[in-house]
């Protein structure tokens, strides 16, 4: 085990943001709230899956709904109580800790802050190792686990405790009552034993978006290198395109964002154009027509001076942007995980490719 403090929270919080793939809310937002928290209550404490008893409770919690929102909408301070009695109340035992669900520049800040209000530790591990737009979406989906009990609350103290017949109904029956709600809500889902936790989570995800964080802030502490081979190396990112935003399409129906990015290619990318496509998180990205990666692999688009993660509710026209691919959770490439999140769940029109392959059989020379 060991403390997050303030300097661990700017990083952990950049990280996630890079493995938020687009998504995740904004991480300055939920650098915020993680603070506050801390700053007033104390460090939390980060246990390892392996530390866990096999029969703790370990329950996730997490906003719901369309990122745009979220930074709209914050949370109002009473949810992580309320959810905390809600669960525990219908389990009949205290919750052992909380952990993220997801990585993004929200989500892996709430149980932050969750954790520190309410004194309780935190997992280093998640359900996605990324972000991803539904709740169903989760490595624990993958080995049978349901979402339900889901309980959810809006900073009115709205609250409700859904029990469904599936992950994908409990996907649909709470995305209304998050749009009755305004766009978001908190909800904890996905309770789990220590047991299930050490088997399906995604292992050590606070670490890794430590570390990748870290890495960024630093990016510019190279010799022999450059900033960009620096950040790439440090990422184990794959570049697919360096260019200017020159159109975005964004819109927000049922709770999620979907939009399109269109970048026209600048230095060794010049003459070349790009779209990538997203559903709250980066779906697909593309280069002169040619598909260079797709879900459930994370493209990442980040600043090309700073290579600060740019979320889907941040890209602006004229921005210079870095269009980086990161392999995706070993778990997300089986049959099952596919069949959850890969390309042909949101429409795209193609097989799904492991990024690295794609990359390399790559006719856009550069």
């Amino acid at each position: 085990m060991r403390k997050i403090g303030l300097p661990e929270i700017e990083d952990i919080a950049l990280g996630a943001a890079l493995l938020g793939a687009g998504g995740g809310g904004d991480p300055y937002i939920g650098k915020l709230i993680a603070m506050g928290a801390v700053q007033e209550c104390g460090e939390v404490t980060l246990l390892d899956p392996e530390e866990i008893p096999d029969d703790a409770l370990i329950v996730p919690i997490a906003m719901m709904g369309a990122p745009t929102i979220l930074g709209e909408k914050g949370v109002g301070g009473n949810e992580y109580k309320t959810l905390y009695d809600m669960v525990s109340k219908f389990y009949g035992k205290e919750i052992y800790a909380f952990m993220p669900i997801e990585a993004g520049g929200v989500n892996s800040m709430l149980p932050i802050a969750a954790c520190a209000r309410l004194g309780l530790p935190m997992v280093d591990a998640d359900g996605m190792g990324r972000a991803f737009p539904e709740l169903q979406m989760v490595t624990f989906t993958i080995g049978g686990v349901k979402a339900t009990p889901m309980a959810l609350t809006d900073e009115k103290g709205n609250c409700a405790i859904f029990n469904t017949i599936t992950n994908k109904w409990t996907e649909e029956l709470a995305r209304a009552v998050t749009m009755s709600c305004g766009g978001s809500v908190s909800v904890s889902l996905f309770c789990v034993d220590g047991a299930t936790l050490k088997k399906y989570a995604v292992k050590n995800i606070v670490t890794r978006s430590q570390k990748l964080g870290e890495a960024i802030r630093k990016v510019k502490d190279c010799n022999e290198e450059t900033p960009e081979q620096n950040f790439l190396r440090s990422t184990e990112g794959f570049k697919l395109f360096k260019g200017k935003i020159v159109d975005v399409l964004r819109e927000t129906k049922g709770a999620f964002n979907f939009g399109n990015v269109v970048l026209e290619g600048i230095g060794e990318y010049k003459g070349k154009n790009a779209s990538v496509t997203f559903q709250n998180e980066n779906l697909t990205a593309e280069v002169d027509g040619e598909l260079l990666a797709t879900t459930p692999d994370l493209i990442c688009i980040v600043d090309t001076e700073t290579f600060i993660p740019v979320t889907t509710d941040a890209i602006k026209y004229g921005k210079r942007v870095l269009v980086v691919g990161l392999k995706c959770f070993e778990m997300w490439r089986t049959q099952a995980g596919l069949e959850l999140v890969g390309p042909g769940y949101f429409g795209c029109d193609t097989d799904y490719i492991p990024l690295e392959e794609r990359v390399k059989g790559s006719s856009i020379n550069v």
